[in-house]
């Protein structure tokens, strides 16, 4: 499996990233993995217009779905198009969100097929696929790809609880959100901690862990890094747009 990352800022766009989105290959298929504001713009930087063979949606914050809603009118109007639906994995209030956020009164069904996610394991392209749900005040699930004897794990947003243990172990990749800081007072489950974040790896056994959803506007990647790597001790990395790893 390959991941790039496409974005990776944490609740809106930051300074050096539009949010969410990452880009998983296998076998010469490509699943997306939400498509939060602006990545559209890196989506066909770093892998192009038509990329995905399929798209996931954890959930239905703006910042992991927000250019869905624009990659209508890329599907739609093409000059060469209309493309064929693309399945969409989502939770089962994706067509109604996405439809209204587009203003528009039909239906998407020209250019997404929808598949209501929900626990448990299924096949999109090469990969088995497996998700929970996590903790976040929304319908929102935790993924774990597997191809190959290969594991990917990507929390989503969460904050910890035993489903994410569950999804991540033993993964090769970690791939997980580190949106607060340590010592201070954040709002509970909403998001993880650097700390927590490396608790969960430590626990869970990952080979490598990724951090994402940082936000930029608040928060310190080097103190994120010093928590995270107190709590987790094998290699530890923070997602940049454009960043590519082989699992």
């Amino acid at each position: 499996m390959r991941l790039t990352v496409l974005g990776c800022a944490g609740s809106f766009p930051g300074p050096e990233s539009p949010c969410s989105a990452y880009l998983v290959e296998a076998d010469g298929f490509r699943l997306l993995i939400d498509f939060g504001s602006g990545s559209l713009s890196t989506l066909q930087r770093y892998a192009g217009l038509h990329a995905p063979d399929a798209i996931l949606l954890t959930h239905l914050h703006c910042d992991h779905v927000l250019d869905a809603v624009t990659y209508v009118v890329v599907r739609r109007y093409a000059p060469d198009g209309p493309y064929p639906p693309l399945p969409v994995y989502a939770p089962s209030g994706a067509p109604d969100r996405l439809m209204a956020a587009y203003g528009d009164e039909r239906t998407m069904d020209d250019v997404y097929q929808f598949y209501g996610l929900q626990p448990g394991t299924f096949p999109i392209g090469p990969f088995t696929v497996t998700v929970d749900r996590v903790n976040h005040p929304v319908e929102t699930y935790g993924v774990r790809l597997e191809h190959e004897g290969r594991v990917l794990c990507y929390s989503s947003d969460t904050a910890p609880c035993d489903a994410l243990l569950r999804l991540a172990q033993d993964a090769d990749v970690f791939l997980c959100e580190a949106s607060y800081l340590d010592g201070v007072e954040n709002p509970p489950d909403l998001h993880l901690t650097g700390r927590e974040a490396g608790e969960a790896a430590t626990k869970a056994g990952v080979g490598r862990l990724l951090l994402t959803h940082l936000v930029a506007a608040w928060g310190s990647e080097a103190h994120t890094v010093e928590s995270a790597a107190a709590a987790y001790t094998g290699p530890l990395d923070v997602v940049r747009p454009g960043a590519s790893y082989e699992i």
